[in-house]
C-alpha cells in the first residue's frame, strides 16, 4: 500500500502529469529535464516522481489502461459473447488512435511501474478470455488465436496513422478498418 502523497507533492505530481500528457499529444519525446522546465518546477522534484522517462509515459498512459480495463470487465459480464469482443476491440482501437501513449506503453517488454504490468496483464486476460468465449460459441474463427488480436489491433492502428487522416477522422478510419477485421474474424456457417 502506497501512502498518500502530501498535498503540495500531489500538486506537482499533477502538474508533471499535465505537461507530460502535452508533449505527449504534441508528439515531442518525453525528457525529464524538458518537463521540469515547462513545469517551473526543479528537476530533483520531477525525478523524484519519476525516475525515467518510461515511468512518466507509463504515468501518462495509465487513465486510458485503467478504463480500457474497467470496459474489458464490463464487456466479460455481456452474455453475447460476439457483441462483448466487438466492444472490447471498438474500445481498444479507438483509444491506440486517439492516445499517442498507449502504443510505447503496450510496446514495451518491461515496465517501469508495476501498476502498468497489472493493467496490461488484465487487458491480456481479458482480450483472451472474451475471444475463447466466442470461439466456444463458434461466433469467431476456430483458427484464430489470442496472440493473434495484439497485431491485428496494431496493424489497425498503424493503418490509421498511415492514412493521415485528420485527427477528428482517425476514429471513423479505425472503426472502417475494424468492421472489415472483424468480418473476417467472424465464423463462416457451415452450409450441409
Amino acid at each position: 500500500m502506497t501512502t498518500p502523497l502530501r498535498k503540495d507533492a500531489a500538486r506537482n505530481w499533477d502538474r508533471i502529469v499535465a505537461v507530460a500528457r502535452e508533449l505527449v499529444d504534441e508528439g515531442t519525446p518525453l525528457q525529464l529535464n524538458d518537463v521540469a522546465r515547462r513545469t517551473g518546477l526543479g528537476v530533483g522534484t520531477v525525478y523524484r516522481h519519476f525516475a525515467t522517462p518510461e515511468a512518466l509515459l507509463e504515468a501518462v498512459a495509465t487513465p486510458r489502461l485503467e478504463a480500457l480495463t474497467d470496459h474489458g470487465r464490463q464487456a466479460l459480464a455481456d452474455a453475447d459473447v460476439w457483441r462483448a469482443l466487438e466492444s472490447f476491440l471498438t474500445h481498444t482501437v479507438e483509444a491506440q488512435v486517439t492516445d499517442a501513449s498507449l502504443a510505447p506503453v503496450a510496446a514495451a517488454s518491461v515496465d517501469a511501474l508495476p501498476h502498468t504490468t497489472e493493467l496490461k496483464e488484465s487487458l491480456w486476460a481479458i482480450g483472451t478470455t472474451l475471444l475463447d468465449r466466442a470461439r466456444a460459441a463458434g461466433a469467431v474463427r476456430p483458427d484464430l488465436a489470442a496472440a493473434d488480436l495484439v497485431p491485428l489491433m496494431c496493424g489497425i492502428a498503424y493503418a490509421v496513422d498511415v492514412h493521415g487522416s485528420a485527427p477528428a477522422d482517425r476514429i471513423d478510419t479505425a472503426h472502417r478498418y475494424l468492421a472489415v477485421l472483424l468480418g473476417g474474424l467472424r465464423a463462416t456457417p457451415t452450409t450441409a
